[in-house]
């Protein structure tokens, strides 16, 4: 979670929403991506799906099995809909996202018995830190709007 949150600081510098994510297969960084949907002019360019998407390049598999998703923040509905159909086994997540988190705060899509794959759940990993840079970063954004009213 740390390399995640390590991944989140560059979102930051880019002036990005500071979520960061990495997929590890076997004890080996397979893939990492950090929020780029302003600068790339992509919605789906979350953390998540950057992770996601350079896993399946360097397994040149769309299925990344046997894989644990670890992410600085709780997934939306989107990337978990693209979790689910890559089949990755674990995600370890940090901050809750009690607005539109899809793996239980929100909704709970990563456990429904509709899907054919279940997705083992983690959340609260390094939760202060995660939250901490997220809430910094909008603090910021924030003050920033102000002075400029």
């Amino acid at each position: 979670m740390r390399h995640a949150l390590t991944l989140a600081e560059k979102a930051r510098q880019q002036d990005e929403v500071p979520v960061g994510a990495l997929i590890v297969q076997d004890n080996r960084i397979i893939g990492e991506g950090w929020n780029q949907p302003i600068q790339s002019h992509d919605p789906s360019a979350h953390a998540e799906m950057q992770a996601i998407r350079a896993a399946g390049w360097a397994l040149q598999n769309y299925r990344l099995i046997n894989t644990t998703l670890y992410i600085t923040l709780e997934p939306c509905a989107m990337c978990t809909g693209a979790i689910i159909h890559a089949r990755i086994g674990r995600i370890v997540f940090g901050a809750y996202d009690e607005k539109t988190g899809a793996a239980g705060s929100a909704f709970d899509l990563l456990q429904s018995e509709k899907h054919n794959h279940r997705v083992e759940v983690c959340g609260g990993v390094l939760e202060d830190d995660c939250r901490n840079l997220l809430q910094d970063f909008f603090r910021y954004k924030r003050q920033l709007h102000k002075n400029k009213k």
